[in-house]
């Protein structure tokens, strides 16, 4: 059943990045979640980072909007779901350059083609750092690019007031486009980065306060009602969803074969339900808010631990050890013998595991820390993890599978994403990392036991019958 809602939302987009899209963001959710809103936060494109700092100001998930990994249908229904439980506005935070799409011509999956496709309204953040009238020409190129006229409203970032005042008069006048807010220089409140993107959250000391102070600064000349207004202007969705299939982008060939498992998966007795722990601490924290999601809707309960401050596993059917940043915890990572111990036993007794990037180099011999030294790591596949100091692989991927595994049969597919500066002596040769956009292509995943592992951030929705071999896998070990 086709389900029409109007949910008001808008996306935070810029000329690039280091424009300030993730600050002003989070200082529009503060501002909206203390004069009474219910606000969502969304990121587009397959960020982890950017959506912690969104949860951390509203205590909740903020999802990823990607058209590559979920289609436009999955990106409006994952609006509907936020609305459903709760949320009375969304915003949502770009990625990089506003026509930035997959390729270096494409705009696939940019911030413009999101709001295009979803009939969403943008307001364009620009950084006037060592600008005056030049703001102007800069902001009517944006205007007037693209078929679709989608940016709304104008923020201006790194701006005096002095200026602001005298350029925000220019800007509607010239380019009858409203100034909704400006933001002046606050140095100290910048958030650093490093090689992955910003720094977590939690690594930014009194991130709270930092974000307060900066949202009083914004709301100083924030007009509101002109960000409702525009918030509203966006179009009307239309979605289908119910039960689990919702989440699952099916292959046609196997739908009803997958439509009969997850019909039993739904009516499973809750007595039965699968426990999946799920690494989670400051050394693995990169996760898909819809695999999650997912995992809980089919049956299982989410059972948190910790590689860094556990000292065993929990009590679990499998685990899931998600991507982050290892490497500047190696030490401490390697001193915790008896969690090495627990999950190598795990592993080495056919327990279903999956992990990705930084949780696959974990499950390897050693580990090049951040600090140039080597340090043994769970040593169930003999690899060793080193950084290369440059980008190895960035961007979308099709796993396809080459050679079938308890997991995936040959030529099947799911999608995910890489971006790493880490290798190994042995990325595996399971299946085949194919760029959707040119012919790159080179080979990965290590599939040992029950255990998947590589450096792809997998995105499970995408393949039905990933995720289902993995629960046939938790209910028969």
């Amino acid at each position: 059943m086709n389900i029409e809602n109007r949910f008001p939302r808008l996306l935070i987009g810029a000329p690039g990045s280091g424009s300030g899209k993730t600050l002003i963001t989070c200082a529009l959710l503060r501002i909206l979640s203390k004069k009474g809103y219910n606000p969502s936060g969304f990121k587009c494109g397959p960020d982890f980072i950017d959506p912690m700092f969104h949860r951390k100001v509203l205590g909740i998930p903020s999802r990823n909007l990607d058209v590559f990994l979920q289609g436009i249908d999955g990106i409006n229904k994952i609006f509907y779901e936020s609305q459903n439980n709760g949320a009375d506005i969304g915003i949502i935070e770009g990625v990089m350059g506003f026509f930035d799409g997959m390729g270096v011509l494409s705009m696939d999956g940019s911030s413009y083609d999101i709001c295009v496709k979803t009939g969403t309204s943008a307001i364009l953040v620009v950084n006037c750092k060592g600008m005056s009238r030049s703001i102007i020409p800069m902001i009517k190129g944006y205007l007037d690019y693209g078929k679709e006229k989608v940016i709304k409203g104008i923020i201006l970032n790194n701006c005096s007031s002095s200026i602001a005042s005298i350029i925000s008069k220019e800007v509607e006048e010239e380019l009858s486009i409203p100034v909704i807010a400006y933001l002046s220089n606050m140095k100290k409140q910048l958030f650093s980065s490093r090689h992955l993107g910003l720094v977590m959250p939690d690594e930014v000391p009194e991130i709270m306060e930092i974000i307060d102070e900066v949202a009083a600064e914004l709301e100083k000349s924030l007009n509101i009602s002109k960000l409702i207004d525009i918030a509203n202007e966006s179009g009307i969705l239309t979605s289908s969803c119910t039960g689990i299939s919702h989440l699952l982008v099916t292959n046609t060939s196997t739908y009803k074969e997958e439509k009969v498992v997850v019909s039993e998966l739904e009516t499973r007795d809750k007595k039965s339900l699968v426990k999946i722990g799920v690494a989670l601490d400051e050394a693995f924290c990169f996760y898909y808010e819809d695999n999650l999601e997912l995992l809980k809707k089919m049956g299982a309960e989410l059972a948190f631990f910790s590689p860094l401050h556990d000292r065993k596993l929990p009590d679990v059917d499998g685990i899931i050890i998600g991507g982050g940043y290892p490497e500047l915890y190696a030490e401490k990572l390697s001193q915790n013998e008896s969690m090495k111990a627990s999950i190598k036993k795990a592993a080495d007794n056919k327990m279903p595991i999956l992990a990705e990037c930084g949780g696959f180099l974990y499950l390897n011999k050693s580990l090049h820390g951040i600090d140039k030294k080597i340090y043994p790591m769970v040593g169930f596949f003999d690899a060793d993890g080193f950084y290369t100091g440059k980008l190895n692989h960035f961007g979308y991927i099709n796993v396809c599978c080459e050679n079938e595994n308890p997991y995936l049969k040959k030529g099947e597919v799911i999608k995910g994403h890489e971006f790493h500066y880490y290798d190994t002596t042995d990325n595996g040769n399971i299946c085949r990392m194919k760029k959707p956009t040119g012919k790159r292509s080179w080979t990965g995943i290590c599939c040992k036991n029950n255990v998947f592992a590589g450096f792809a951030h997998l995105y499970y929705p995408s393949c039905t019958n990933f995720i289902i071999n993995f629960f046939k896998l938790l209910t028969s070990s």
